[in-house]
């Protein structure tokens, strides 16, 4: 019988039908392609020690100091920053209660602790606090109310309830008379909400003067809203520079649309609630600082010449100031603390505004310009020097910008995703041809684009896209932009693929990514599971006729695999799935089983002793399947499995006309 060689086109194409896409590749889900031929997803593996609070939304890597690898995370609710796997809290302080302002009182067999302060916390439900000198409360260890991370329920102005891991055995003050609270700043928004009446956002609690958002007035608790509102959610954005005194390199971050923040390198990251914790402080409250505006949407350095610019930001001038979106404001060249044009002649500082667009979405740093995205544009922002300082000029104004995280650099071109499309700008704007266009931009949920996170696997040629579908409020999907083959690839977000935030520094071995499922720090590309559970991995292909012109049954006999196991984990039998989908014409149903009620799944698994030099697996499979056309799927379940794709061959001859 003669042999039919099996070669599909790379590369996963939704936007034309099953049957028109024959010799491509109709179905995904974690896989990728390698020169053209597809392979099982790379797997996952734990990074942190330990789960971060909130829903982290940026990484950030940079070596401070020499002999440290540090990633910053920004979280709904925290800033941490990563080393060697431990996360450290550097969240800036909002207020410190002395001893003799805070005190505890409990409840017999409850978990539930009331906290009394002297004078107003300034607390809202869903912000932290954390306690040091506390001793046992009755029954309560001190070990579950000190250096703990409780989220607090606010009662009234001086009272909140905490929640403990240890029951008290009686009700009463407790605690000591030496209990400090750390208050941090106030918790942000982890997805998006809007509407109008009761339940919509800010139900709970959120007053007009809440951090850090400015809010219709009278939005309290059990009070419906009466405008339409909506919430963003909290991005932190990163930036550090190197300081020449102390030699090291500081971090600099903001939370859109509020304030600055320093952090002074703490190797020892003696944080709250140790005794002068080093958390972040405001840069305003810095020695030397001067018209630091008090809200910016988005901070970074200029590639070029090393100035530390905010996009968005508070007016500057005397008199009332406000918060511009499309203002461009920057510190002196020689001095990120001044911000004052008129601080002295030497000052650089100085400000500019975007000329299109209504609120700067995200700015971009590349090579020797900053991109500066808006609803419908993008702008270059160049340093010039002189008086001027920085020009800017128009790229393109007939862009979109799904949402202000959907935006990845490699190999100095921009990657985002639009609301209809993708664009590339690698000098100009360009749109990337895309095989799934319809697939992605047909099933999104709309309200929640910025949750959207673009991410770079620069090994691999990669930008991956993760999103939510129609039905998610969190992120679900994935969508894999290969730029060395321009080609497209797609799959979901089960078995713990959610990833909310994304960083492929060169610093560090592995990509790595924050979970949207259980909120830990994961390697990338970092073995072949999902974690410590298998991964499920599979193509599929567009049906192809088995007959030139789809005439004539035929009748398939046997598949002789073509496929690499390398890289599979030692001590295993892996093992893959070869599955062939008979059907007979373009809109009828697969069959499932043959003329004696076979199904159509083969194994072909690696022969014992088989080595990465010399491979050996099963070496056919019979199969009898009679069809004008045919789909084959090839995938792994099981733990320890690696694969790659070749070019298999099915035995097949006439089998006649009729069905």
């Amino acid at each position: 019988m003669p042999l039919k060689k099996l070669i599909f086109k790379p590369g996963v194409n939704r936007d034309q039908t099953n049957y028109t896409g024959e010799g491509g590749w109709w179905e995904s889900n974690k896989i990728r392609f390698l020169s053209g031929y597809p392979q099982k997803l790379g797997g996952w593996l734990k990074a942190s020690a330990s789960a971060y609070l909130g829903v982290c939304r940026t990484l950030f890597n940079w070596l401070p100091t020499p002999g440290y690898n540090f990633l910053a995370l920004g979280t709904s609710t925290k800033v941490y920053v990563e080393s060697n796997g431990t996360l450290n809290d550097i969240t800036p302080i909002r207020a410190t209660f002395a001893a003799g302002t805070v005190s505890f009182t409990t409840a017999a067999f409850s978990t539930t602790v009331l906290v009394t302060t002297t004078t107003a916390h300034g607390g809202v439900t869903g912000d932290y606090v954390v306690f040091s000198g506390a001793t046992a409360a009755n029954g309560i260890p001190a070990a579950s109310l000190n250096n703990v991370q409780f989220e607090i329920t606010v009662l009234s102005t001086t009272t909140f309830n905490i929640t403990v891991d240890t029951a008290a055995t009686s009700a009463g003050a407790g605690g000591g008379a030496s209990i400090i609270a750390y208050f941090y700043i106030p918790s942000g928004f982890s997805s998006s909400g809007s509407g109008v009446g009761w339940g919509a956002p800010y139900w709970g609690g959120t007053s007009s003067t809440s951090f850090p958002y400015t809010l219709p007035p009278l939005t309290g608790w059990g009070i419906a809203a009466a405008t339409a509102i909506s919430n963003q959610i909290r991005l932190v954005y990163f930036a550090s520079r190197y300081n020449v005194t102390s030699n090291r390199t500081d971090l600099l971050f903001n939370i859109r649309n509020s304030d600055i923040y320093y952090w002074a390198i703490d190797t020892s990251f003696t944080v709250a609630p140790a005794a002068g914790p080093t958390n972040a402080v405001l840069l305003s409250s810095k020695v030397g600082a001067a018209s630091v505006p008090n809200q910016v949407g988005q901070i970074l350095f200029d590639p070029k010449s090393g100035i530390l610019m905010a996009f968005g930001a508070t007016t500057y001038g005397g008199g009332v100031t406000f918060f511009d979106p499309l203002l461009v404001r920057w510190a002196s060249q020689s001095n990120y603390l001044d911000w004052d044009p008129a601080s002295s002649e030497l000052s650089t500082a100085g400000f500019l505004k975007i000329q299109t667009g209504s609120t700067i979405l995200r700015a971009v740093p590349n090579l020797t310009e900053t991109l500066v995205f808006t609803e419908r544009s993008i702008t270059s922002i160049q340093f010039v020097g002189g008086d001027s300082v920085f020009s800017q000029d128009l790229i393109s104004n007939e862009i979109s910008l799904m949402g202000p995280s959907a935006i990845a650099v490699k190999d100095n071109r921009l990657y985002w995703m639009g609301t209809d499309k993708f664009f590339m700008y690698n000098g100009r704007v360009e749109t990337i041809e895309c095989t799934l266009r319809q697939h992605v931009f047909e099933d999104i949920n709309w309200a929640q684009a910025e949750q959207f996170t673009a991410a770079g696997n620069e090994r691999f040629f990669e930008i991956w896209w993760f999103y939510c579908s129609t039905n998610s409020d969190t992120i679900n999907k994935y969508v894999i932009y290969n730029y060395s083959e321009n080609i497209w690839y797609y799959g979901d977000c089960t078995e713990g693929m959610s990833r909310t935030a994304w960083s492929d520094s060169p610093l560090r071995q592995y990509p790595q990514g924050a979970s949207g499922d259980d909120n830990y720090l994961y390697d990338h590309e970092r073995g072949t599971d999902a974690g410590t559970l298998p991964m499920t991995s599979y193509i599929t292909s567009n049906n192809i006729d088995l007959d030139p012109d789809g005439n004539k049954f035929m009748l398939v006999r046997r598949l002789i695999p073509d496929v690499s196991l390398v890289g599979s984990a030692s001590g295993t039998t892996p093992s893959v799935n070869f599955t062939l989908f008979p059907r007979n014409f373009p809109g009828a149903a697969y069959m499932t089983d043959n003329a004696e009620n076979q199904n159509f799944s083969r194994s072909v698994t690696q022969s014992p002793g088989s080595t990465a030099l010399v491979e050996q697996y099963t070496d056919q499979v019979f199969v009898r399947a009679r069809a004008r056309q045919i789909g084959v799927s090839i995938g792994s379940t099981e733990l320890g499995v690696n694969w790659q794709l070749g070019s298999p061959r099915i035995d097949i001859r006439e089998d006649g006309t009729r069905g």
